[in-house]
């Protein structure tokens, strides 16, 4: 490392906490890994694995699992956070009385608040208004970055200290951290790729061709890149890794979480037993109810939202929200080069 740190926590015990918090500590970092659960915090420390997530994981002595968040934090330079959407800000709240100003606060959860429509960069500015905020986004399968499969993400900040940092912190052989000072927009489009990755595996799961696949993956580009720049955000982010490159991986994979609830879905399961059967959280779905709702709310042009938000929470028939699509207005094909209105 080319800076010593006394340690770096990580907030949350799932898939991808564990393998940022294990890529960081197999150089050497020291790594405080808070968990909600202090028998599975004394079960890691004790088997080096953590086996409800990624069992064959194998984690480094310089890892240790606490369920004590003071003890986490408590002199960290840096702090993921890396828990679920709909525990996010609870979990802020309560670390926020042992939290200091010059520590690097970075998300890397995918998902937005119910209700408030903010993103997770934005309740850390909300809790620690003081902090330098960043946030990690990418085509970032857990599981494949476990096995080591090469990988690339993006840190995105208007910090340029914090950025370089957090790529001095994850960079290795295998996994590659680019930049970007567009925040919103790669948090937004790690978010927003969620909703697609179900319509993706409902596609699958009904026996819909290539040609089908590409239209959906393609289209669904389109439609984040419209909803994005409406939120403030820069098309162009959409190009990059936060913006295709995580809607390719999670449409394609039957490792995507979202992929396998839509898969479900498409297989004859309701709602309730896709998720229930995934037995971990599906961001999609939270994000697809309120990314429908804001797009109703700004007259936001969406009708794969559209479609899907009837097939996932209204039952519809997806043979007939299909047609529906098909037969609508007929509109031009990359977003910002042809207006609307000539298409």
């Amino acid at each position: 490392m080319s800076k010593t740190v006394k340690h770096v926590a990580v907030l949350g015990g799932g898939s991808f906490g564990t393998v940022i918090a294990n890529m960081m500590a197999e150089k050497g970092v020291p790594v405080h890994f808070w968990m909600r659960d202090a028998k599975r915090a004394a079960e890691v420390n004790s088997s080096r694995l953590n086996t409800r997530y990624i069992p064959d994981y194998p984690l480094s002595p310089s890892l240790h699992a606490t369920a004590d968040l003071e003890e986490a934090i408590t002199g960290a330079e840096v702090v993921f956070v890396s828990v679920p959407s709909n525990a996010f800000r609870s979990v802020m709240l309560k670390a926020e009385p042992f939290l200091k100003p010059d520590q690097l606060l970075i998300s890397t959860t995918k998902g937005i608040e119910a209700g408030t429509f903010s993103l997770m960069s934005e309740i850390i500015c909300d809790v620690c208004p003081a902090s330098a905020v960043g946030v990690l986004s990418g085509p970032n399968l857990a599981k494949e970055i476990a096995q080591r499969q090469l990988t690339a993400s993006v840190v995105a900040s208007t910090d340029a200290a914090l950025r370089n940092r957090i790529q001095d912190l994850l960079g290795s052989a295998y996994f590659r951290v680019y930049a970007s000072s567009d925040t919103y927009g790669v948090e937004l489009g790690g978010t927003l790729k969620n909703i697609y990755a179900i319509a993706a595996g409902l596609s699958v799961a009904l026996g819909m061709g290539e040609n089908t696949k590409s239209m959906l993956i393609t289209r669904s580009l389109a439609e984040m890149s419209r909803f994005a720049v409406s939120m403030g955000a820069n098309p162009m982010t959409f190009l990059g890794l936060a913006g295709v490159g995580d809607l390719i991986v999670t449409c394609t994979s039957p490792l995507s979480r979202n992929f396998r609830v839509g898969y479900a879905l498409g297989s004859g399961k309701t709602l309730d037993q896709a998720v229930a059967e995934l037995g971990e959280v599906a961001e999609g779905v939270n994000t697809l109810h309120q990314v429908r709702d804001k797009a109703l709310e700004k007259e936001i042009y969406m009708p794969l939202v559209s479609g899907l938000y009837e097939v996932v929470f209204n039952g519809a028939p997806v043979t007939a929200v299909v047609k529906g699509m098909m037969l609508n207005v007929q509109n031009s094909d990359v977003e910002f080069v042809l207006p609307r209105d000539e298409g």
